[in-house]
């Protein structure tokens, strides 16, 4: 099993993160953590990188479920959306296939909670 899903894209970097923002907002997600790794990259270690960015999403309501359910599950929230510039021009979409983290733990309704979340996932990124 595939730990993500992706789609590559014919768009530009920053409308490519828009695109992404707009449907996970369609599903339910908002933004609670954006990563610009090619700056961080830069400022810490001084080199250069891709452009690459890591938007953490959170679909409030299932989230409360899965905390209630399990209350260490914060260590793998929220759901990381990375958009990536390719030397192509291609900019390529991926996200995290909650269903595979969440074989590590022992849990039938997180299970349930991380298929829901899937679809949810495989929506986004189909719609791009």
């Amino acid at each position: 099993m595939s730990y993500h899903f992706s789609k590559k894209l014919r768009v530009s970097f920053d409308g490519a993160i828009v695109k992404v923002t707009d449907e996970l907002k369609k599903e339910g997600f908002g933004i609670l953590t954006e990563i610009d790794v090619k700056e961080t990259l830069k400022k810490k270690l001084n080199v250069d990188f891709k452009k690459y960015r890591i938007l953490g999403a959170c679909n409030p309501p299932i989230a409360y479920q899965a905390l209630q359910a399990e209350d260490k599950i914060g260590t793998m929230l929220p759901c990381n959306v990375i958009i990536q510039e390719h030397a192509d021009g291609q900019v390529e979409v991926s996200a995290v296939d909650p269903v595979a983290s969440m074989q590590a733990i022992s849990n039938p309704q997180l299970g349930a909670l991380a298929k829901q979340v899937q679809a949810k996932l495989r929506i986004v990124i189909d719609n791009l």
